[in-house]
Formats: C-alpha cells, structure tokens, sequence
C-alpha cells in the first residue's frame, strides 16, 4: 500500500503559527505519509467578484488539494470565541467550486491557542462549519493545546507527554479511519 496522501490545514496564516508546530507535530505521530500544505492566504469571498471573474485559482487550487488528498486535518486558532475569518473565508470559497471535495474525506480537527480552553470553542464551531460538506469527522480525541506558545521547544516538538499522548491517539483514529 502506497503511503496516504495528507492535506494539513492552518487556520492561522503566521509562519511560526503554534497551529503550524501543531500540524508539524500530528504529521510526524502519524507515520509515513505523503504531505501538503494548504495556502489559505485567498481573497475575501464576495459573490459580486464571483460572478464576474469566476473561481479564482488559488480558491481552486484548494479544491483540488482537498479532492486529491486520502485525509485533512485542520488546525485553528481561536479568535473571539471562533475559529479565524482565515479558515472560513477558505471553507467559503470552496463551497463554491464544482463537486464537494470535502465529501467522505476522513477530516481531524485539532486547535492550538493562548487561552486556557486551547480553542475548544472554535472547534465546537468548525465542525459544524464542515457537517454540510458531508466528511468523515474524526469526533476524538479532543486536540486543545491551551498556552500554546509554551508547549513547543526550539524544534518544534511539543513538550506536554499528555498533549503528545493525545495527539498520537487522534492520529491513530485518523490512520485506522483511512483504512477502513
């Protein structure tokens, strides 16, 4: 069997994003794998450019990430109670391109945020965000990396053997949900 095809979204556009370190992280639990990254730096949707000019490449460059890859996962921060504009300016756009991409794909949500609660709430958010597109939800283990900025070290690796532990359990359920 060839190795799967992973597409890693980051709701946050920062490079040095703990959302980014998260992903790094969740990649490298789950074993061989072959790895995209999304670029949700895409213009504001807006239905007037739409109709005049169409999908935009990046927008369906996107599309065609999602569609080619066996799973997802996606990293939010939070922001004001909610996942970032970043990510459901992405989710809209490509809601808004031919077929569903998002259709059956195995999905694993996880967050990574300064407060306490680790971005439980953007999550909860998210995922109904994502229940029209019809994916294959990974419902848990819950990902909440709170204080995120303290639970890497300099390379990246988390430092929590709880959050760690976690993840890898996540990532399993992800693995065995491809697999099935």
């Amino acid at each position: 069997m060839t190795d799967p095809v992973l597409l890693t979204m980051s709701g946050s556009l920062r490079r040095e994003a703990t959302n980014r370190k998260l992903l790094a992280e969740a990649v490298r639990v789950f074993g061989p794998a072959t790895v995209a990254e999304a670029d949700l730096n895409l213009p504001l949707y807006d239905g007037d450019a739409e109709a005049a000019e169409g999908i935009p490449p990046a927008v369906q460059a996107l599309a065609d990430q999602i569609a080619a890859a066996d799973a997802v996962i996606v990293s939010t921060p939070e922001y004001n109670k909610g996942p970032s504009g970043v990510l459901k300016n992405a989710l809209d756009w490509v809601s808004r391109t031919e077929g569903n991409p998002w259709a059956d794909k195995p999905v694993a949500i996880m967050s990574a945020a300064a407060g306490r609660a680790g971005g439980e709430q953007a999550q909860a958010l998210l995922r109904g965000f994502l229940v029209p597109f019809q994916p294959r939800l990974i419902t848990g283990p819950g990902v909440h990396l709170a204080g995120s900025g303290k639970e890497f070290d300099e390379t990246g690796r988390l430092t929590s053997e709880h959050y760690e532990g976690t993840l890898t359990r996540l990532m399993q359920k992800l693995r065995a949900e491809l697999e099935r």
